[in-house]
């Protein structure tokens, strides 16, 4: 899939159906002068349906498809007939779609199970006939009740990737190229900031034909809490990752330093960040001897005393076992 064709936010208008209106009949029938009411209800106006499609992973398909409306419910008819209910329409979302109301930007619901059905905007309930009307004082009602109007909304689905492990990093950091060798994605890798201007998804087969999901995010920069590089577009995605990789290059002038950037972004966008579990990666360990290593391990000793770190190298498939491990352990602890 081309990064123009991931799309994890659109704005859509739905309209549900209106209900039908209820019948005035009054039964006519030979050798029977005065038959009484028998109008029928009318059918309720069709639902607007959100259903949650684990084949799906963008919203791409609604790009160009704004406007969801359901069918209108038949009105009721003579003999106590009831009008047929409108036509009920369903969208497909992916799994992890949050529905927020437009005007308020209130959360109605979110989609995180497939086959999960969810009613956006629901019919408008149809108008009773004549027949309910009836009294000893009132045997031939002439009247009956229309139906109810359907809902209009105007809607924002918003996609939050889920996957376990979410990789944070700095841009051109070699997160792609880590998930690359990690997996069996093949995401755009290029020697350029911003190579990665979507979400890339890569299932980690384990031990025993067990397996988790991580994702690789577009790239951190500072001041990304509050829009700037990609801002929001790509932050949410991290929100329900489980776990945090923090990748940073061992070429980096000052680790810790770029370690607290990232988590200060992350921090400012939503402290909830905080709570998950995190796991420091030094990457591209290659590029050292053991003697440098060991320096650096003296000093990220000192700096990293409670996140655990450990080195890798994805090019020279340095430690990658030693990380699976390491997540698989932290996702099941």
């Amino acid at each position: 899939m081309t990064e123009g064709n991931f799309v994890d936010y659109v704005k859509i208008f739905v309209s549900s159906g209106k209900g039908g209106k209820g019948s005035t009949h009054l039964h006519r029938e030979k050798f029977i002068e005065k038959g009484g009411p028998d109008g029928g209800d009318g059918g309720r106006g069709g639902h607007v349906y959100l259903v949650g499609n684990k084949g799906l992973w963008t919203l791409f398909h609604l790009k160009f498809a704004r406007h969801v409306k359901a069918g209108h419910g038949g009105d009721g008819g003579g003999d106590r007939s009831t009008g047929a209910d409108g036509d009920d329409k369903y969208i497909e979302v992916p799994l992890g779609t949050v529905v927020k109301d437009k005007e308020t930007g209130e959360v109605l619901f979110e989609i995180t199970e497939d086959g999960e059905k969810r009613i956006l905007a629901q019919g408008g309930k149809g108008g009773l006939g004549n027949w309910h009307f009836r009294s000893s004082t009132n045997q031939t009602p002439r009247y009956a009740q229309p139906g109810l109007l359907g809902i209009e909304m105007d809607v924002i689905l918003e996609l939050k990737v889920l996957a376990d492990v979410g990789l944070v990093g700095f841009p051109n950091a070699g997160k792609s190229t880590l998930l690359s060798v990690l997996t069996s994605a093949k995401p755009k890798i290029a020697d350029y900031p911003f190579t990665t201007l979507k979400p890339n998804l890569g299932i980690v087969a384990y031990r025993d034909y067990q397996s988790f999901v991580i994702a690789d995010i577009p790239g951190i920069i500072e001041g990304a809490a509050e829009g700037k590089g990609l801002g929001h577009y790509f932050l949410r995605h991290i929100e329900r990752n489980s776990t945090l990789l923090f990748l940073v290059p061992v070429d980096t002038p000052d680790i810790k330093a770029e370690y607290d950037i990232l988590v200060n972004e992350l921090t400012k966008y939503n402290p909830e960040m905080l709570d998950k579990e995190r796991l420091l990666v030094i990457s591209k360990i290659d590029m050292l001897d053991e003697e440098l290593k060991a320096e650096l391990k003296a000093e990220l000793d000192v700096a990293f005393k409670d996140i655990p770190y450990m080195f890798i190298s994805s090019v020279a498939q340095q430690g990658l076992t030693e990380l699976k491990d390491k997540l698989w352990a932290m996702l099941n602890d």
